[in-house]
């Protein structure tokens, strides 16, 4: 662990000791605590919550499913008190479930000690993931890093990298795959492929192209001289967690080599070992231009980066030319550095390869499964019917927390810390899913 986080897992109290974090008002009470008791605990149901809910904030996600109040590794409740074991890890960010006493601690003493600098500073923490990220995704000399707060901000940054790749004027193509999903900002929104996300807010940033999904001739032909980057995601997980072959990343790496483009991984999903990995593209032996991560990064706190591979490459993006205010910022800093040392610390990486492995057996062994795709705990898989929204209800009202990205496909992408007791739990589950799914189809369709 480095010596940036050794002082900051001790919590403190007021007076500088150990203690209690939180300052304290006169009266003793910790200011927290209070502002917890006066704002965020209280009798209501869910349905008050939700009513409450549907008058203050914007419908952009449509009606939550539940109001969730807490939780504990791979295990939350909602605000009736019903348990649910989470299967989608705040979709693929949890990577340390919930709660995690190393992280919280880390964070609490982290904003307790120095919360926030403007990019005018940094600080010990700021260059110690930077320094981290730099080892772990094996760059060479001359690379580097930018920090933002999520995956889509960190695409953003990606997208003006492949801009400046431009020094004779005439590169102005970007290539993206069909199925894509880089985010919803303007600029990783173009990336997107989906229709229906993409035409409320055309005209996009222009120049980009959508090209078929693992199809390496088409690869080729699309590629040229007037090519300033090709986009990938080494497994899409929008699209049903749909996995790019080795042999389609190294031709995607020759190409770009070839006519001087830049090659970007979209790791924001498939980073931080979801796979069983740092990097879903490591089996590939290839070295990228840039890499994008976030989700799992900070444990549950937003943090994104730009991961630049080189001296060329890192010095496109020059002062001035891109920025953001809380990116890189003590906490989340932090919390990814504490993220990161738990995976390496408590075996985590080896219980996604175990678990992952048996998820997708077990998966496999069921009769209304069609399909299995992913690797280690980023997983897709295909039934026989229309039913995959059911499903998502049938299974919220049994305790489990799973995603539709398709009418036949449910995606998981639960905490890296999912135990063979939790992943059995929800296969023996599972048929008794599918059945009482189907049934809801077919009554809806009366």
């Amino acid at each position: 662990m480095s010596t940036e986080l050794s002082h900051s897992a001790e919590s403190r109290s007021s007076d500088g000791g150990p203690g209690v974090v939180g300052h304290r008002e006169a009266g003793g009470a910790p200011i927290a605590a209070e502002a917890a008791a006066t704002t965020l605990v209280s009798q209501s149901s869910g349905a008050d919550w939700l009513a409450r809910y549907s008058s203050s904030l914007m419908g952009v996600f449509g009606t939550p499913q539940r109001v969730l109040v807490r939780g504990a590794g791979c295990l939350v409740w909602d605000a009736d008190g019903k348990e649910y074991l989470d299967l989608l890890g705040g979709i693929a960010v949890n990577a340390l479930g919930h709660a995690h006493p190393f992280v919280t601690s880390v964070i609490s003493s982290q904003l307790a000690t120095l919360g926030h600098v403007s990019n005018f500073f940094t600080s010990p923490t700021q260059i110690a993931l930077a320094e981290k990220l730099l080892a772990l995704t094996k760059a060479p000399a001359g690379s580097k890093v930018f920090f933002a707060n999520s995956g889509t901000e960190a695409n953003e940054a990606a997208f003006k990298l492949a801009r400046r790749n431009n020094s004779d004027g005439k590169r102005t193509k970007v290539i993206a795959l069909e199925g894509a999903f880089h985010g919803r900002t303007m600029g990783a929104l173009a990336l997107t492929a989906k229709e229906a996300y993409r035409a409320p807010f055309e005209p996009l940033p222009g120049g980009v192209v959508h090209i078929p999904f693992g199809d390496i001739e088409a690869l080729h032909a699309a590629v040229d001289d007037s090519t300033a980057a090709v986009f990938l995601e080494p497994i899409q997980g929008e699209a049903g967690v749909r996995p790019l072959s080795a042999e389609y990343l190294q031709a995607a790496r020759e190409v770009t080599t070839a006519a001087g483009a830049l090659l970007i991984l979209d790791e924001v999903q498939t980073g931080i070992g979801r796979t069983g990995k740092w990097l879903a593209s490591e089996d590939a032996g290839i070295v990228p231009d840039a890499v994008t991560l976030a989700k799992g990064l900070g444990g549950g706190f937003p943090v994104g980066a730009l991961v630049t591979f080189g001296g060329t490459t890192s010095a496109l993006l020059t002062a001035g030319q891109h920025g953001t205010t809380f990116g890189g910022n003590p906490v989340a800093t932090a919390a990814a550095l504490a993220t990161l040392h738990a995976i390496e610390s408590q075996g985590v990486l080896q219980n996604v390869f175990t678990v992952g492995n048996h998820l997708r057996e077990g998966l496999a062994a069921i009769e209304a499964v069609t399909e299995v795709r992913g690797e280690g705990l980023l997983i897709g898989f295909d039934v026989n019917a229309d039913i995959a929204p059911a499903m998502v209800t049938a299974a919220l009202d049994a305790g489990f927390i799973i995603n539709s990205p398709g009418p036949r496909t449910i995606r998981l992408a639960p905490p890296l810390i999912l135990t063979i007791d939790q992943a059995d739990r929800f296969l023996d589950a599972l048929p008794t899913l599918i059945a009482t799914a189907t049934a809801n189809t077919a009554k809806d369709a009366q």
